[in-house]
C-alpha cells in the first residue's frame, strides 16, 4: 500500500524513528527549558553533560560491572552532582549580568569538557552492549515491527519523564516555589525557604535529564566525546520554536519536530538535516517569543 507514492511501512518506520529523535530533542530541551525558565541560564554545557551521562553509563558498565538499569540511577544523580558544583561555583556569580556571559561560561566549560574526553578517549565512538534482555527484539503491532528498547522504551519513558517533569513543576507546591523564587527570591527566602539551595538543585535537576538522555542513547549510538556537540544545536532550536522557558512548548515541540523530521526523510531527503532550522526561522518570523512563550 503506498500513501503519496512512497510503501506505506516505510513512512512508519520513519514516522518511528522520528519519534525516537524526537524523544531526545524532548527530554535535552525539556532540561534546558527547566533550566532556562527558572534560572534564566543559557546552559550552552547541556550537549557535553548528555555525553557525560552516556559515557558514565559505559564506566558504571566497564569499570563497575553495572548494568543499564543502575546506569538509569547513577548516572543522572552523578552528573547532576557535577552540574550543581558548577553552578555554585561559577554560575551563581553570574545571575546578575547579561545572560550573554553565562552562554559564554558554558560554551567555554563544554569545549574544556568535550577536549578532556576527546584528549582520553578519541574521537572514535565507544560500544555500549548493555541492553537489558527484557528490552530486546521487537513488538509485533500488526502493520509493523517495533523495536523493544529504542521504539517502546526510548520513547514511552522520555514522554512519562517530561510529563511527570511538567506537572511538578506547573501543577504542585514546590513547582509554585521553584516559579516564585525565580520572580522574588527575596519574598520566597522570607518565608523560611532557602533559595540558593533550591536554585543550585534546580540546576542540577535539569543537568541531570541531560544525562538521563545519555544513558538512553549509550545503547543506540556509540559512546563518544562529540555525540552531544551537533545534538545540542538542534535543541537549542527546539527550545527556541517552543518558547525559551516554555516546559510544555519544549515537551511538544521535541516530538513534533522529530515527526516533522521523520516525514521530510521520506519525501524530502535532502532536507531533512536543515528542516527544523528552517521551522525555526518561519517561526521567529510570525512568533518571535516561540509558540509556546510569552511575551
Amino acid at each position: 500500500m503506498d500513501f503519496f507514492g512512497k510503501p506505506l511501512p516505510y513512512i512508519l518506520s520513519q514516522l518511528v524513528l522520528g519519534l525516537i529523535n524526537g524523544s531526545f530533542y524532548a527530554l535535552l530541551s525539556l532540561g534546558l527549558a527547566v533550566i532556562f525558565g527558572l534560572l534564566n541560564i543559557i546552559n550552552f554545557t547541556h550537549g557535553a553533560q548528555y555525553m557525560m551521562g552516556a559515557f558514565a553509563a559505559y564506566f558504571l558498565l566497564n569499570k563497575l560491572g553495572l548494568g543499564y538499569w543502575w546506569a538509569l540511577v547513577i548516572a543522572p544523580i552523578a552528573v547532576g552532582i557535577i552540574g550543581m558544583v558548577i553552578e555554585r561555583l561559577m554560575l551563581s556569580r553570574l545571575y546578575r549580568l547579561d545572560h550573554l556571559y553565562g552562554l559564554l561560561l558554558t560554551f567555554g566549560l563544554a569545549l574544556i569538557i568535550q577536549g578532556v574526553f576527546r584528549q582520553e578517549f578519541g574521537s572514535t565512538g565507544l560500544p555500549y552492549n548493555a541492553i537489558p534482555e527484557s528490552l530486546q527484539g521487537a513488538i509485533d503491532v500488526g502493520f509493523m515491527t517495533l523495536p523493544k528498547y529504542r521504539g517502546a522504551w526510548v520513547i514511552g519513558a522520555s514522554l512519562a519523564i517530561c510529563l511527570g517533569t511538567w506537572y511538578v513543576i506547573e501543577r504542585t507546591k514546590l513547582g509554585s516555589y521553584l516559579r516564585a523564587a525565580t520572580e522574588n527570591p527575596t519574598l520566597v527566602q522570607s518565608f523560611g525557604v532557602n533559595v540558593p539551595r533550591m536554585i543550585t538543585l534546580t540546576y542540577g535537576f535539569g543537568v541531570g535529564l541531560a544525562a538521563l538522555a545519555g544513558v538512553f542513547a549509550a545503547p543506540i549510538y556509540q559512546v563518544g566525546p562529540l555525540m552531544g556537540a551537533d545534538l545540542i544545536i538542534v535543541v537549542f532550536a527546539v527550545v527556541v520554536i517552543g518558547g525559551m522557558g516554555s516546559i510544555m512548548g519544549s515537551i511538544i515541540t521535541g516530538f513534533a519536530l522529530g515527526v516533522i523530521e521523520g516525514l521530510t526523510k521520506v519525501y524530502f531527503p535532502e532536507a531533512s538535516n536543515t528542516v527544523i532550522f528552517i521551522v525555526m526561522t518561519i517561526v521567529l518570523m510570525i512568533r518571535p517569543q516561540g509558540l509556546f512563550g510569552q511575551r
